[in-house]
């Protein structure tokens, strides 16, 4: 295929760069918001874009954030391009944030309690819930009993606390952002308009300007 690489990242290279991309995270960022400034869309419908890829990133659902974000955009009519763009404000540097306090938070509203020392770290457990998905899943095959004791924990510590604390989470952080996005993006939009009117102004002078010439010569 013609857009193919030609040379092939290593796996390691790949991960390496999802957790600290080539220039840092503060140049990803600037990228990230230069396209988003740039969209040909209101200012509203960015931002109401934007609301949703922060909101999905604070769901306990890894690896489907561009899904979330693209199902609530199109609920909100925001930008969808703006809506993938926003998932970023899940990162290997926010993500234990938002889910420390997002847990407490679903703890706290679930009226559980959120042991940070527990016998098995947040990992240790998702960790556990992917191991009885599997051993479940060979249980088709080779007869033995299926041992759900991982998922409930799971469940019960990490997946329903996490969900519940994400919503409140998501929806204060998303709606903070949004505001923001509103004003910088209208401001942004504003004066590209004016530098490109003035950008054709000066175009249009020199075109009469050389046209003045050519009648003179003439």
């Amino acid at each position: 295929m013609v857009f193919r690489r030609r040379d092939r990242r290593p796996l390691m290279r790949t991960l390496a760069e999802f957790l600290y991309p080539r220039g840092g995270w503060a140049r990803a960022f600037h990228y990230i918001k230069h396209r988003v400034r740039r969209l040909p869309d209101s200012p509203e419908r960015i931002a109401r874009g934007i609301w949703a890829g922060v909101f999905a990133s604070c769901t306990p659902f890894y690896t489907m954030h561009f899904v979330v974000a693209y199902l609530v955009g199109r609920a909100m009519h925001g930008n969808i391009l703006a809506a993938l763009m926003g998932t970023f404000f899940g990162n290997p540097l926010t993500y234990v944030p938002i889910g420390l306090s997002s847990l407490k938070i679903g703890h706290f509203l679930l009226g559980t309690e959120f042991k940070e020392g527990s016998h098995r770290s947040f990992a240790g457990k998702f960790s556990d819930a992917a191991g009885d998905l599997l051993y479940n899943f060979m249980t088709l095959y080779n007869g033995q009993k299926p041992d759900w004791d991982g998922l409930h924990i799971f469940y019960n510590e990490i997946f329903l606390p996490y969900l519940i604390g994400g919503l409140v989470t998501g929806t204060i952080a998303a709606t903070v952002i949004y505001y923001f996005s509103v004003s910088i993006i209208r401001v942004y939009q504003h004066r590209r308009k004016r530098r490109i009117k003035a950008k054709f102004e000066a175009i249009k002078k020199k075109a009469a300007a050389k046209a003045d010439v050519g009648r003179n010569e003439g």
